[in-house]
């Protein structure tokens, strides 16, 4: 049975994303989940390595007592074997801010890609804050070539604009002109959208916000929105 998605704002690992994170770790099975942190996208300005602690600290201070950063920065190590299956075998996957593009073109058609999904398949949480969140779609804006690019299509019809309570409401017209068919999700930052069982809820100090088919709606925090069309 698929698992969980969890998909953040951005500044996530502090304040008011203690919500959305103690249920994504209640969501993989407790303190005692095998929880693994991909901070690829911070690879492009070596920013991993601290990335990457900051996350194990935060989830440690939430009660996670099995959590590690994963060596995966790149194409190479993206078919580590030892990589591989430390992200096959987790329970919560969180992949980190930064480049959308970079992590991407990192993640696609990869062996560690392809953990994910299985875990994510056995039921696993799958998250993503800012980057990490966009490339999970069907589609993402990269700001830096200023260009829609295909994601990892975990999530078809929906692009995630993250940051809205700062930058990202501002690529939404273009994004609605370019993406005319697809919903999208805009998600302030401290905030995420986690799927459970009854539809997709809103955690954390902001909210989100849905555009779809030239409307707009705001979700609050606590609130349960859908992401897909009505039929």
């Amino acid at each position: 049975m698929p698992g969980t998605i969890l998909l953040a704002g951005g500044a996530e690992f502090g304040g008011t994303m203690a919500a959305p994170d103690r249920r994504a770790l209640e969501l993989a099975g407790g303190a005692d989940a095998q929880l693994r942190v991909i901070p690829a996208a911070a690879a492009p300005d070596r920013n991993h390595e601290r990335a990457g602690r900051n996350a194990v600290r935060w989830f440690r201070s939430l009660g996670a007592q099995d959590v590690a950063a994963v060596p995966l920065i790149d194409a190479a190590s993206a078919a580590d074997p030892a990589v591989v299956a430390a992200l096959r075998s987790a329970r919560l996957i969180y992949l980190l801010g930064g480049f959308p593009d970079y992590l991407g073109d990192t993640l696609a058609g990869s062996d560690a890609w392809a953990a994910c999904r299985a875990a994510y398949t056995d039921g696993a949480v799958l998250a993503g804050s800012s980057a990490g969140a966009m490339v999970l779609c069907e589609r993402y804006y990269d700001p830096r070539s200023r260009t829609v690019r295909a994601g990892l299509g975990l999530l078809p019809g929906l692009c995630v604009l993250p940051h809205h309570n700062g930058f990202g409401a501002s690529w939404a017209p273009q994004l609605q002109a370019l993406l005319p068919a697809l919903t999208l999700l805009g998600i302030d930052e401290g905030t995420a959208v986690i799927s459970e069982a009854d539809g997709w809820r809103v955690y954390g100090g902001g909210g989100a916000t849905v555009y779809r088919d030239g409307a707009i709606t705001r979700w609050a925090s606590g609130a349960w929105l859908r992401l897909e069309p009505s039929a």
